[in-house]
């Protein structure tokens, strides 16, 4: 080395030291400038995370020391372990090819076409088996077979739950209730006709004892009127009376249409066949007619009774059912065979009848006793005697008559009136063996008609002081009225077949 190099460097050194440090601070503050801002989308940069790591250490050391030191080594080596992905990678990770994407919405199509098939399937089976419940109803009331256990359910209403419609002068005889339960027809021994609003119990229509004039044939009754019918599609009304005739009315606007006659005596008992206008009716004369409403024809006569005929029912099939009064005999007529079945069992004059299917009847006597029969055995399947008890002096009881029947169609229930202040509620056993009470609602007077309405939901009782056929006794604290007892019961048990 040359001698004068040493101290040249050592020149320098001494006397160049700062400037060099000042160009270097100077470069590094102008690559700092020179550095682009990050854009909005542009990801964090390292350096950044790192100072404010940093900062977060020295703020740490300066507060806690050692303790603050050993908490961010945990937390980097947590980080460290399990890094956290950006957005880009799970992007990524959601991403799927067409394919796997075709492959998703098959199945899910296929999971959604096998949900809709059990639906349905579901609802296939459902609806089998109600056509299939369905069907069998349907045979079994075909059958006279069908048998609602219904009468297990009823409540006995309370006497302040009864309502009692009044407007008749004497004694109720008879009465109906339209098909729709929405109107009762009243008749009684005054010639009149009431017709009422089951709602409101008002009046909606009142026809008036007919006056003879010069006219000719009066427009209404003027002799008691002893019976009353209306057809199963509400249009026609019928009623007779001791005058012999049969009066046809429109129902709703009770406009008389006209009058059949042909009776030779007081005219007992009418009914519709369900389903056609075709009238049966049935007279003191002993005698059973046919008409036809809708027409304004006769169609036959039928004789087969010895005594008076009292009353008098019908169904769908093309028959009728008759008590026979005096001549204790219940007749079941087949009209296009002109032939006719004959029951026997009570021991007095049968003086009330009602069917409860095609197959099965109740009927009521004089001697007290109420019957239960089968179109397949001429005697009664189940009789219960003094059905309403006994009334008369110690030794002397003699039974209170049974006046008026009447039965749900196609259940098990059964109501029974006389004039002993109630009205009895049977259940008829399975197979209509038997004959059991259920309940009595409190009634005063002699109850001359039953009837329930078509949903069961109430039962309408024709109430008078005198009996509907004679003047044997009279009860002065009874009420002419019409009242209708609510019959509340739980949902209607299964379907049984006898």
């Amino acid at each position: 080395m040359r001698p004068g190099f040493s101290s040249h460097v050592s020149e320098f050194f001494s006397s160049g030291s700062g400037a060099l440090m000042n160009s270097m601070s100077t470069a590094v503050a102008t690559r700092k400038r020179a550095k682009p801002a990050p854009g909005p989308g542009a990801a964090p940069v390292a350096g950044k995370r790192r100072r404010k790591v940093d900062s977060a250490a020295d703020r740490g050391k300066s507060k806690g020391g050692g303790k603050m030191n050993e908490e961010i080594s945990s937390d980097s080596e947590s980080e460290s372990l399990a890094p956290r992905k950006t957005e880009e990678e799970e992007e990524e990770e959601l991403e799927e090819t067409a394919q796997e994407k075709k492959l998703r919405l098959a199945k899910l199509y296929l999971e959604q076409l096998r949900q809709q098939e059990e639906e349905k399937a579901e609802a296939r089976a459902f609806e089998e088996d109600q056509v299939a419940g369905r069907l069998k109803e349907d045979v079994l009331e075909q059958r006279g077979r069908l048998q609602k256990l219904v009468a297990k359910e009823i409540q006995a209403p309370a006497p302040t739950d009864i309502r009692v419609l009044r407007g008749h002068q004497l004694s109720i005889t008879c009465l109906v209730i339209t098909p729709d339960d929405l109107a009762i027809f009243s008749a009684a021994k005054d010639c009149t006709i009431i017709k009422w609003s089951v709602e409101t119990g008002r009046k909606l229509h009142v026809i008036p004892r007919a006056k003879k004039g010069p006219q000719g044939q009066p427009s209404g009754h003027s002799s008691h009127i002893l019976c009353m019918a209306i057809s199963s599609d509400g249009k026609y009304l019928a009623s007779g009376d001791r005058s012999k005739l049969i009066l046809i009315w429109e129902a709703q606007s009770c406009q008389h249409l006209y009058t059949f006659t042909g009776h030779r005596d007081a005219v007992s008992g009418l009914a519709f066949r369900r389903g056609t206008h075709q009238l049966y009716s049935t007279s003191h004369d002993r005698s059973v007619k046919v008409w036809n409403a809708a027409e304004n024809s006769y169609v036959e006569t039928l004789f087969g009774h010895q005594d008076a005929v009292a009353a008098l029912d019908a169904l769908s099939r093309e028959c009728c059912v008759t008590a026979g009064g005096r001549d204790g005999t219940v007749r079941v007529w087949k009209i296009p065979e002109e032939s006719q079945l004959v029951f026997y069992g009570h021991q007095g004059s049968i003086d009330c009848i009602h069917l409860i299917n095609e197959e099965h009847m109740v009927s009521g006597a004089d001697d007290g006793s109420v019957a239960l029969w089968g179109l397949s055995k001429k005697r009664p399947l189940a009789l219960q005697r003094e059905a309403h008890g006994l009334h008369g002096e110690a030794g002397l009881e003699q039974p209170f008559w049974i006046s008026s029947v009447a039965a749900l169609l196609n259940t098990d229930l059964v109501a029974t009136g006389s004039h002993n202040a109630r009205v009895r509620l049977w259940q008829c056993g399975e197979g209509f063996r038997q004959l059991d009470p259920l309940c009595d609602i409190p009634l005063v007077g002699f109850i001359n008609s039953l009837k329930f309405s078509s949903a069961g939901d109430f039962l309408v009782a024709g109430v008078g002081q005198e009996h509907r056929l004679g003047r044997w006794w009279r009860i002065k604290e009874a009420r002419n009225s019409v009242c209708i007892i609510p019959l509340r019961r739980l949902p209607v048990s299964p379907v049984a077949g006898s």
